[in-house]
């Protein structure tokens, strides 16, 4: 599981810095890629990074603004001419419906594959065996979610050895203790899966942020999250202007952050007067207040570790 930033930048799109779009990597997971947000030249920046458009097998867009939103209907069109068959899922506001048929009705864009529209409200929008996502609006002025993707916890490790003790060879036998089953030896002998098997492995917690101000749903989505992905479009001493424009701070980021006892911290949705320099001044700052904070830049991998409870 890794998160990959296709863009981090806030407002426009900059030299440094596009505007926000971020690849959830679940390829060892479900073999599948997670798109949150798809600002204007998303389908570029993918081009430099080893992601597969037809891997991608959902979106789910935070609020309806320019800079989240104008790349969508490019990529879903290309992803026509990349191959792509697999159904798409796309969740995002109200509105998102209406935006994308729209666009491509007017651009006669037809779609090679099945792509289904979830116009999402508070609570969970997702579920299946492996994950689920919830999700709650923010404050931004206008309709914003966070998504809380929270990973199923994974059955825990064969323990080889002390079957091996046992005179169980692998084989079939190493699966259907694997798979929770018992296994009836050739003298008669009952194993129980329960004995040859580790603790559960709990799953991780990855929490994205849209554009937001400090609010409690923040602080409720990242609880104890592995990581979170939080816009920190000002600097520290910023906040008042932070504030007029639905926005957050280095500083109100690391203190959700703390407040939710986050594991790691990203920050994202850069403002563009910032330079290379002043960007690193910024995660400084968050720092201060949450040590484990670190800085989101165009194409940047984050590997997500386990969680610090399987680590202990």
């Amino acid at each position: 599981m890794e998160l990959q930033f296709l863009g981090t930048g806030a407002g426009i799109p900059a030299k440094l810095r596009n505007v926000t779009s971020i690849a959830l990597k679940l390829l060892e997971e479900r073999g599948s890629i997670w798109l949150f947000d798809a600002g204007e030249g998303t389908q570029h920046q993918i081009l430099h990074t080893s992601i597969k458009p037809k891997r991608i097998e959902k979106i789910f867009i935070t609020h309806l603004h320019g800079d989240h939103l104008y790349g969508l209907p490019g990529l879903l069109a290309s992803r026509s001419f990349q191959g792509g068959e697999g159904q798409v899922t796309l969740y995002g506001p109200k509105g998102i419906k209406e935006y994308i048929e729209t666009s491509l009705s007017i651009s006669q864009t037809y779609l090679k594959y099945d792509l289904h529209i979830e116009e999402v409200a508070e609570g969970v929008i997702f579920e299946d065996d492996t994950f689920k996502v919830e999700a709650l609006m923010l404050e931004h002025g206008i309709a914003s979610y966070g998504y809380r993707i929270t990973e199923k916890d994974l059955p825990g490790k064969l323990l080889v050895e002390k079957l091996q003790e046992r005179g169980v060879k692998p084989g079939p036998n190493f699966k259907k203790i694997k798979n929770g089953e018992e296994v009836i030896l050739a003298d008669g002998t009952i194993l129980q899966s329960s004995d040859f098997v580790g603790p559960p492995v709990k799953g991780r917690i990855v929490t994205i942020l849209g554009d937001t101000k400090e609010c409690e749903a923040a602080i409720k989505l990242a609880e104890n999250a592995t990581v979170l992905v939080h816009e920190a479009t000002f600097a520290g001493r910023e906040s008042v202007l932070a504030k007029e424009y639905f926005h957050s701070t280095t500083i109100q980021a690391a203190n959700t952050a703390k407040k939710a006892k986050a594991e790691q911290l990203i920050l994202t949705h850069i403002s563009a007067r910032y330079d290379s320099i002043q960007g690193n001044q910024l995660v400084e700052e968050a720092k201060e207040i949450f040590m484990e904070s670190y800085l989101a830049e165009d194409f940047k991998v984050f590997p997500i570790p386990l969680s610090l409870a399987n680590r202990e």
